[in-house]
């Protein structure tokens, strides 16, 4: 109950401070194609870095889960981000395809959402914020995307804590217009990461799903990233579900890459 009325309240002091920040917010704060590739996997917390101006990247995964006795295959978990202006961004999660392996459960796709993302970054490199405003498209399939057009509002943000560690988190919104049971669902995510050398980072993450009515879907998440190069990363992930209602399992791989100066 605390989370469900602590969530909007965070979202409304974090627009406080976008509007507050943003007439500082200098374009030599935004990342640049100097910088190494930041992604939004394999944690559910998503980066509070955009891609650099005239860069594009490729997110991918699959996933291996067990919910209520079915194991499921998912993939290509595709997201594709495009930096169109210093701190600005354009990105679009393709539709992801559920696959059930064993058991009882829905297969089908899910909905090609759209969004845009901005970094306000109130002091870069210490404390970064990003705001992503995005709709899910009616797409994919209904039982396993919902019904009709589903706008979210988030807000992913970045502590540097120092001798490579930092504290990530996200809190977000999706709103189900054509839902009766639960038109809003709030989402929020904590992230301990540690860097491992020069190329490599883990983390162990609490991601937090709270409906408006019924049971929250809660789990602890961990895994780990390697930069092959300075625009490609492998990663993994391993989930676990904390109560009865998130999934018993999650494991996960990915790669993602880069590509810079295309403009």
């Amino acid at each position: 109950m605390f989370a469900r009325s602590f969530i909007p309240l965070l979202m409304m002091g974090l627009l406080l401070l976008v509007g507050f920040s943003a007439p500082t917010i200098a374009a030599d704060g935004c990342p640049t194609s100097k910088d190494e590739i930041a992604t939004d996997r394999p944690d559910v917390t998503n980066s509070s870095l955009v891609v650099p101006t005239g860069s594009f990247q490729s997110e991918n995964g699959v996933n291996l889960s067990r919910h209520d006795g079915a194991t499921i295959f998912d993939g290509t978990n595709s997201r594709l981000r495009l930096g169109i202006a210093p701190c600005l961004e354009v990105l679009v999660d393709i539709p992801n395809y559920f696959a059930v392996l064993s058991g009882k459960a829905n297969s089908g796709a899910t909905d090609v959402t759209p969004a845009i993302k901005w970094q306000i970054s109130p002091v870069p490199k210490i404390f970064d914020l990003s705001v992503v405003v995005g709709t899910a498209l009616p797409t994919g399939t209904s039982s396993i995307a919902g019904r009709g057009v589903q706008p979210y509002l988030q807000f992913p943000w970045s502590w540097e804590l120092g001798g490579g560690w930092a504290l990530n988190g996200m809190d977000t919104a999706f709103f189900s217009p054509l839902n009766s049971d639960n038109k809003i669902i709030t989402e929020t995510t904590f992230s301990l990461e540690k860097e491992i050398g020069e190329h490599a980072d883990v983390f162990v993450e609490y991601v937090g799903d709270y409906p408006e009515r019924g049971v929250s879907q809660l789990m602890l998440n961990s895994g780990g990233a390697y930069r092959l190069t300075k625009t490609e990363q492998i990663d993994f992930h391993a989930a676990f579900g904390l109560n009865a209602a998130a999934p018993s399992y999650i494991f996960g791989l990915g790669y993602s890459f880069r590509v810079d100066n295309l403009f």
